[in-house]
């Protein structure tokens, strides 16, 4: 898709999913440079920074946007000419989303290995990251059960519920107030990571904490599965994290609602280091504390760039 179709998706939530935005727009790029047909480097050079300013954008709390965006521009600024530059995103968007689907799978692989026989889990939300630990568990034959949120205001437990449903696993959707209540009959929580801070703070779909410190009372343990392109640079240099707040028709869904009530709608929240067991990355099991040296020796080249 073209930059405006894809920042239009992204923004309606046609396009949601940390991992599925960042290879949006590392793609919408990769479209633009492929589409162009000027010669003149200073205006494709221009209209190129334009063009990463609206997809970067279009969810500004991603930062598995911000790094997909960054390393399919990686070196852009040193080509000498329109072709060379746009080879070399075309180039860097497919090696970006190559990869990324490829962590998706190491992350699945490594994570169902801490799922066992008679295991019941919770997830939340519509993580892709998560999802691939649940159903490569249930395509190696472990037998387990699985609770999954329903995830207000815009419902993603419906999606994860079908997704898991059509692969023969014993699901049960739980209304977001339940999570507590449940919490009793969970072994393991899997969720997935919108970013990462580079203290090791989790920021994801809102509604996550309360798994966290649910999950904390109830002695179960919590594991965040996230590629390591999720985890922030920014945080390095003391950025604060924006935490999106959503339009509030998306909450009262055409209720009828006195004018004077405010609507907070944030669409992530905070999840402190210290409920976090381990993250699940392409690189391995990590604790909530080795975030800051995974950033820096995976990321240090987009860092320093930016």
């Amino acid at each position: 898709m073209d930059v405006d179709t894809t920042v239009s998706a992204i923004v309606s939530m046609e396009i949601r999913g940390a991992g599925k935005i960042a290879r949006a727009g590392a793609s919408a790029l990769s479209y633009f440079a492929e589409n162009y047909s000027g010669t003149d480097l200073a205006p494709f050079m221009k209209e190129l920074n334009d063009a990463r300013d609206k997809i970067l954008g279009s969810r500004p709390t991603a930062v598995s946007l911000w790094n997909g965006v960054h390393s399919t521009l990686k070196d852009v600024d040193t080509c000498a000419s329109v072709e060379e530059a746009k080879e070399l995103i075309i180039s860097n968007a497919e090696r970006f989303n190559k990869e990324s689907l490829g962590a998706v799978k190491l992350i699945g692989e490594m994570g169902a290995k801490r799922i066992q026989d008679g295991d019941v889990i919770l997830t939340h939300c519509n993580s892709s990251a998560a999802l691939s630990v649940i159903k490569t568990a249930h395509a190696q034959g472990k037998k387990f059960r699985v609770y999954a949120t329903e995830s207000r205001p815009w419902r993603q437990g419906i999606l994860t519920v079908n997704e898991l449903a059509k692969e023969g696993i014993d699901i049960t959707l739980i209304i977001d107030s339940a999570v507590r209540s449940v919490m009793k009959h969970v072994t393991k929580v899997f969720v997935g990571a919108d970013t990462i801070t580079s203290h090791g703070s989790l920021i994801n779909k809102i509604g996550t904490s309360q798994l966290a410190l649910a999950a904390n009372e109830a002695r179960v343990q919590f594991y965040v599965c996230s590629e390591t392109y999720k985890f922030s640079p920014m945080t390095l240099y003391g950025d604060m994290v924006t935490i999106e707040e959503r339009d509030q028709d998306e909450v009262v869904m055409g209720a009828d609602i006195d004018g004077r009530v405010k609507i907070f709608n944030p669409v992530f929240d905070s999840t402190p280091g210290k409920y976090i067991d381990a993250i699940i990355t392409e690189v391995g099991l990590i604790s909530p504390g080795s975030v800051y040296n995974i950033m820096v020796s995976k990321l240090g080249n987009v860092i320093l760039q930016n």
